[in-house]
């Protein structure tokens, strides 16, 4: 596939390394200009491009920034055609992304992000750890292998969207709809916890849409009290403890 991704962060960065070793012709853009976007991004097969050449002529765009900066994103998708599918990975933490009111007042972060793009879009990679994503990548059929969620609307999307999770080295698991989303946000169950397919599927089942906002926010004072950098196995057992039925 042609693939192009806006975006050189963690998440996008491994995006980068990842498809292109695995034979997929990568685009990769950011803000700041491709000259910018380090040489180990690219030490796969990837191209530093613009951000309007990274959306030219490609089989699905990769949407890897801060929730508060998709709006700009919108006009470099407007001649984007229709079914070339949009996968957003972002997430909503309003000590990062400022307060959205449509968000806090219970719009699903995906939805809003669909409204300001003026398209829709599959929510994949916003689940998974950079640290998870970037070390714990198995071949498909490995014992254990990491599972990430997608969402989306659209069947043909989201099975392109799936492959793609696959190509990175996780299972991936069909969330639902656009609007089932929710299940993958901070806060719940499925998100962050480096679960299994099988242990995926019990957690989305199991996520509380009314809790999820504190249980995010009561994992941001528990990482944020530690007093130091968080390792992976810190971030999973907070977000395993705190999101877990009671």
């Amino acid at each position: 596939m042609k693939i192009g991704i806006l975006g050189s962060g963690h998440i996008g960065k491994t995006l980068v390394q990842r498809l292109s070793a695995a034979g997929h012709d990568v685009k990769v853009a950011n803000s700041r200009g491709p000259e910018t976007i380090a040489p180990e991004v690219l030490a796969s097969g990837g191209r530093a491009v613009t951000a309007a050449e990274a959306v030219s002529d490609v089989d699905v765009v990769i949407v890897s920034i801060p929730l508060n900066r998709l709006p700009d994103v919108g006009p470099l998708l407007a001649g984007v055609p229709s079914e070339v599918p949009v996968i957003d990975t972002s997430n909503y933490y309003p000590m990062r992304d400022g307060h959205i009111a449509e968000i806090d007042g219970g719009t699903i972060e995906s939805v809003w992000v669909s409204e300001r793009l003026g398209r829709p879009v599959i929510k994949a990679f916003n689940a998974v750890l950079a640290s998870t994503f970037a070390d714990a990548a198995q071949p498909s059929g490995a014992p254990g292998r990491i599972a990430i969620p997608v969402a989306g609307d659209d069947a043909r999307a989201k099975a392109v969207a799936m492959a793609v999770v696959d190509a990175t080295g996780f299972d991936a698991v069909d969330a639902g709809s656009l609007a089932d989303s929710w299940r993958l946000q901070p806060g719940t169950p499925a998100y962050c916890t480096d679960l299994t397919a099988d242990e995926l599927r019990t957690a989305l089942a199991a996520a509380d849409r009314a809790r999820a906002p504190e249980n995010r926010e009561a994992v941001m004072r528990q990482i944020i009290a530690l007093g130091r950098t968080p390792t992976r196995e810190d971030l999973v057992t907070r977000n395993r403890a705190v999101t877990a039925a009671r």
